[in-house]
C-alpha cells in the first residue's frame, strides 16, 4: 500500500428512534424522567431480569441511572452527562460492554404535540464481539437489536403517557376526576 493512503475505520452509525406524543414538551419530559421506573419494560430491558424491580434516574448532571433488585442491591446503567429540562438529557450507557452514550430530546411540534427522540451513539468503543453479543434482544447492535429495543421502549413510554392523560391525577371519593 502506498505511504500516502490513510485508512479510516468505518464509523458505526448511532441508533435513532422517535415517537410523537399528544402532550406538551414540559409535561412529556417530566413524565419521562419522573415515572421512568413505572413504565420502563424491565423485562427484558434490565441487567437483573426477573430480580430487577425499579429503575431510577437522578435528575442532575452527575446523577446515577440505576436499577434496584429484589434484595435492595443496585446496578448502574450510567451517569447523567447533560441535564437541560425540558429539552434534553444525555447519559453514559454502561450496559453495552463498553460505555456508549444515550441522548433523549423533547421537541415541541405544537402546543400539545411533542417528538421524543433517542440517539444511542458511541458504538466505536465496542469490539466486534460486543457489537454482535446478544443484549436484551438477540444479535446486539450489529443485528439491529438496539434499534428494535429503543422503538419498543419509546412505544411503552407513549402508551404510559396516553394512559396518564386518560386518567390524570387521583380521583375524588365520588369517582369524578
Amino acid at each position: 500500500m502506498p505511504d500516502d493512503i490513510t485508512v479510516t475505520p468505518l464509523r458505526r452509525p448511532p441508533v435513532r428512534q422517535s415517537v410523537v406524543v399528544r402532550s406538551d414538551r414540559a409535561h412529556t419530559f417530566d413524565v419521562f424522567v419522573r415515572t421512568l421506573g413505572t413504565w420502563w419494560p424491565l423485562q427484558p430491558f434490565s441487567i437483573g431480569g426477573e430480580q430487577a424491580r425499579q429503575v431510577v434516574l437522578e435528575r442532575q448532571v452527575g446523577g446515577r441511572v440505576f436499577e434496584t433488585w429484589d434484595d435492595g442491591s443496585t446496578r448502574d446503567w450510567g451517569t447523567v452527562l447533560t441535564w437541560d429540562p425540558p429539552e434534553r438529557f444525555a447519559m453514559t450507557w454502561l450496559v453495552t460492554g463498553a460505555p456508549t452514550e444515550v441522548e433523549l430530546t423533547f421537541a415541541a411540534l405544537a402546543p400539545a404535540l411533542t417528538r421524543v427522540a433517542v440517539e444511542h451513539r458511541g458504538w466505536e468503543a465496542l469490539s466486534e464481539a460486543q457489537l454482535t453479543a446478544a443484549c436484551a434482544l438477540p444479535d446486539g447492535y450489529a443485528g439491529g437489536a438496539f434499534t428494535q429495543g429503543w422503538a419498543l421502549i419509546l412505544g411503552r413510554f407513549a402508551a404510559a403517557l396516553a394512559s396518564e392523560a386518560a386518567h390524570p391525577g387521583p380521583r375524588s371519593p365520588g369517582g369524578e376526576p
